[in-house]
């Protein structure tokens, strides 16, 4: 999802630097609006869920919040990038301007009318959002005959019925657990991540300090097919000791894969060092599973394992670096960077510890301070990176 390096297209003429550029391309807008509301709604959800603020949303408070973290948040990264990546691997335009200004208005009004008194509309609006990125993403595709990115419209529908069945068990139109929409949603991002991460972490890691990865294509294939079907079954609630055999073969081969990337020599390098630590909470996720099928604790922790710790620290690795290279700088980070990769590692740390056991009676102040971490996190990007997104390119060039 958030990890193929984006490389900008041959553009034509330079763009004026005074210009505002919010809707150049896909990633400007949508990155923003992700990080304001992973900034926003995580702290408010705490406040609600330990009786500080009484907020009624359409759906149920819990399952609102899963759903905006899943749909809302990583939705946007997802529309943002793609929207973004497609037209360097197609030499395609990609919406800007007036379209994609309509496409971030279908998204916003997910989130708006969650708060509104007619369910089927906010149903509409928020399932509605990416079939249409699919479509847009499909007809570039298709265009192009690049085939080897044509499961991407694939997987977006995929998460579009995902979504589709969260609302309807939440509101009661099908006998199922509005739950078991949001977790298939989370493992087919969480399987996406893996395929990606296998195409772009090595060389990111060997292009920067000349290391040489090891990779087989068996190995890779592997584990991500293992991968896929171990958070598959624990999406569906499949037997645990079943799920924990799967889990404990991809736990394996995931371990001997990564270490083919040389994750060592990243220790220095921030931009390097925090894609690697969060495909790792994957690998901590299977583990997870497999001790949960011993019966030595519950799957509890999986899901924000692999939302926060891997999810979200794969977006906050894409959004800062894609929003450095795609605005013409340099791929350098500095403290504010640093800063946002380590509250993001607290936040996950402070948020399972209580899930596994560990310092349980302060699960309320631990889940505060988690939700602390995270919107700090996100909102010390808004304070650099607003700046960057909404004026146009160092170089001149438009997008």
């Amino acid at each position: 999802m958030a990890l193929i390096r984006i490389e900008e297209p041959k553009l034509h003429t330079k763009t004026p630097l005074d210009r505002f550029a919010l809707f150049g391309l896909g990633f400007r807008p949508f990155f923003l609006l992700a990080a304001a509301l992973a900034a926003l709604l995580v702290p408010l959800w705490i406040g609600m869920f330990s009786g500080k603020l009484s907020i009624a949303p359409v759906l149920p408070g819990m399952v609102w919040h899963g759903h905006e973290m899943v749909f809302g948040f990583a939705g946007a990264v997802i529309a943002g990038f793609l929207l973004t990546a497609v037209q360097t691997w197609t030499g395609q335009p990609m919406p800007s301007g007036g379209p994609l200004a309509a496409l971030v208005a279908l998204w916003f009004g997910g989130r708006l009318f969650q708060f509104s008194e007619m369910p089927v509309v906010a149903v509409v609006i928020d399932v509605s959002f990416l079939p249409v990125v699919a479509l847009v993403v499909a007809r570039a595709l298709f265009r192009s005959n690049n085939a080897r990115n044509y499961f991407i419209p694939l997987l977006l529908l995929a998460l579009a019925f995902a979504n589709g069945m969260s609302h309807a068990g939440a509101l009661g139109w099908l006998e199922v657990s509005p739950l078991t929409g949001l977790h298939l949603a989370v493992a087919l991002i969480t399987m996406l991540e893996t395929v990606i991460a296998g195409r772009i972490v090595p060389s990111f890691t060997a292009n920067a300090l000349r290391t040489v990865p090891w990779n087989n294509t068996w190995v890779d294939r592997l584990a991500v097919a293992s991968t896929g079907l171990a958070f598959l079954m624990w999406a569906v609630d499949a037997d645990v000791v079943a799920t924990a055999v799967v889990a404990a073969l991809a736990a394996g081969i995931q371990c001997v894969r990564v270490w083919g990337w040389r994750p060592l020599p990243t220790i220095h390098t921030p931009l390097l060092w925090i894609l690697h630590l969060s495909h790792a909470w994957i690998i901590v996720a299977l583990i997870v599973l497999v001790v949960a099928g011993a019966g030595l604790t519950t799957s509890q922790p999986v899901l924000h394992l692999l939302t926060v710790g891997a999810t979200g620290g794969l977006i906050i690795s894409m959004i800062t670096r894609t929003a450095l290279g795609h605005t013409g700088r340099l791929l350098r980070t500095g403290w504010l960077e640093l800063i946002c990769y380590l509250l993001l590692q607290c936040a996950i740390v402070l948020r399972v510890l209580p899930l596994l056991g560990i310092a349980a009676s302060a699960y309320i102040p631990l889940m505060w301070a988690s939700s602390l971490a995270w919107a700090g996190c996100f909102g010390l990007y808004l304070i650099k990176y607003v700046p960057i997104l909404i004026r146009p390119r160092v170089d001149g060039k438009p997008g």
